[in-house]
């Protein structure tokens, strides 16, 4: 028998996933897969391929060939939105944030909650955001002395809790993470790796970006090693070393 229960079925599977650029092969026939509760990193040097697979994974691009599955359903994005109305929310570096807006206001960001005032007047319902940016936090076990005050105020890695929040908010059931930690200070990126564990806990998937692999090595249950838009290896973390990670990504 085949069928696999949808206890033990991954949230995500891409399989033989190729991506050509007219003559150029940016990804070739990759397999991967992610399940709840796991964080699986993607490593490789600078064109290994790891921005295509997460762009075609979140709709930004369509695959060559192969086919992007979510709890066993194959799925087809035409767009971003459509991937993220599925449970699939990207967390790019600049974080996609605007920096003169409160958290509630960021999370709410295009999809914006009205009410009636005096029962004619739509108006910005700004105690549901409140709420939602209130609950949201708590949730990541994230605190911050003002709710209101405009993100601009914030530090790098409150802010990634605030890019974080909004997929939670929304429901993301995989969030795909292109270097959290870039650019921050080492307690920052203690907070960001803090994060992620509550993720997991959860019972959410991560794909996690990253150069550093001391990062990688922190929070990730399996790594996939990209060279060239080929799969070059996949490892547990508990199974491997800095040393191998290192081999797989440049060869020999």
């Amino acid at each position: 028998m085949n069928d696999i229960s949808p206890a033990s079925r991954p949230l995500l599977e891409v399989r033989n996933l190729s991506k050509n650029f007219g003559p150029v092969e940016a990804l070739k026939d990759l397999t991967m897969a992610v399940r709840a509760g796991e964080v699986v990193a993607l490593a490789g040097d600078n064109g290994a391929g790891k921005t295509t697979l997460i762009k075609a994974i979140s709709g930004v691009y369509q695959p060559s060939s192969g086919e992007i599955l979510l709890k066993g359903k194959p799925v087809h994005f035409g767009s971003p939105q459509e991937a993220r109305d599925q449970g699939i929310e990207t967390i790019y570096q600049d974080l996609a944030l605007a920096d003169n807006l409160s958290i509630g206001a960021n999370i709410f960001l295009g999809r914006e909650p009205m009410r009636r005032a005096f029962g004619i007047l739509p108006v910005l319902d700004r105690a549901r955001m409140a709420e939602a940016a209130k609950k949201t936090m708590a949730l990541l076990d994230f605190h911050v002395s003002r709710l209101d005050a405009p993100v601009s105020n914030f530090s790098g890695g409150q802010r990634q809790a605030v890019a974080i929040g909004r997929a939670v908010f929304w429901n993301a059931q995989i969030l795909i993470m292109d270097e959290p930690t870039a650019a921050l200070g080492v307690p920052e990126q203690r907070k960001v790796i803090a994060l992620i564990h509550q993720l997991k806990a959860q019972g959410r998937g991560v794909i996690f970006i990253s150069h550093n692999l001391q990062d990688i090595f922190a929070v990730a249950d399996r790594i996939v090693v990209l060279r060239r838009g080929v799969q070059a290896g996949e490892r547990r973390i508990v199974d491997t070393s800095h040393d191998e990670v290192v081999k797989l990504m440049v060869g020999g």
